[in-house]
């Protein structure tokens, strides 16, 4: 169970903590409160909330801010330098001028969000697209019945990427189409999500409904990985069988 922690019990904390260990709030709520230009800096807030909460300015380098929900908050000119911000909830914060300097946003939901002056560098983890911004490329998707489809993106192809490492494009030629030893071949495969989407070998595959969105998962596009190696990680993970919550991010159209 989640423990409401109010702005003076924080203060003290922080006044009061051992700077040489990491800080623990996890698990806690914050809500209705002004934290603006705050240190918390080395701080864990693994699975915390913050609900009507003002963050602009904070400094929380190289704390751990995964799962933490931060919807609808003011984030701007905060640092996040070194952070750890796992599957973090940013949907619709206001994101203008954060430093994410060596932080690692896998998976951190950044729909709909303001990112204008976001300033990263060479150790930002999973900011950049995870397949290539221009030219042709090769990759790999799952289909009913633990078929294996091996496509050519071409350069011409939209595509994108958000913070997983699941890629969209809006059109592929099928290469092949196998089981997952790459042993038996097979003509065709079908969307797990549309059964009217096929894939069918030496033919183009079109999305008419791609979002270019970069910061969407969970909508129109072809959905591919970049390595063969995650496609099958994938398939093992739903076991041949569909499932709605982990075929939500294969909207074909």
């Amino acid at each position: 169970m989640k423990k409401i922690i109010e702005k003076e019990q924080l203060l003290d904390m922080l006044k009061n903590r051992n700077k040489n260990e990491r800080l623990d709030l996890r698990n806690c709520i914050f809500k209705d409160m002004d934290l603006s230009e705050l240190d918390l800096r080395n701080v864990d807030l693994d699975w915390s909330d913050f609900e009507n909460v003002k963050l602009a300015n904070v400094d929380f380098e190289n704390s751990n801010l995964s799962n933490v929900f931060l919807e609808h908050a003011d984030l701007s000119n905060a640092s996040f330098k070194n952070c750890t911000l796992h599957a973090t909830n940013l949907r619709y914060t206001d994101l203008t001028n954060v430093d994410l300097s060596g932080a690692d946003i896998f998976g951190a939901n950044l729909e709909e969000s303001k990112m204008d002056g976001i300033k990263t560098d060479e150790n930002t983890k999973h900011y950049k697209m995870v397949c290539p911004e221009t030219g042709a490329f090769l990759a790999w998707k799952t289909c009913f019945n633990t078929r294996l489809v091996r496509l050519l993106i071409p350069a011409d192809a939209r595509r994108t990427s958000s913070t997983l490492n699941t890629c969209r494009c809006d059109k592929a030629k099928v290469l092949a189409v196998t089981d997952p030893t790459e042993t038996v071949k097979f003509d065709e495969a079908v969307s797990y999500v549309d059964g009217d989407f096929v894939y069918k070998v030496g033919e183009m595959a079109y999305a008419k409904g791609f979002n270019p969105d970069r910061w969407r998962d969970s909508t129109g596009g072809i959905h591919f990985f970049m390595t063969k190696e995650e496609a099958l990680g994938y398939l093992m993970s739903i076991s041949g069988e569909q499932s709605e919550t982990v075929t939500d991010w294969t909207k074909e159209k």
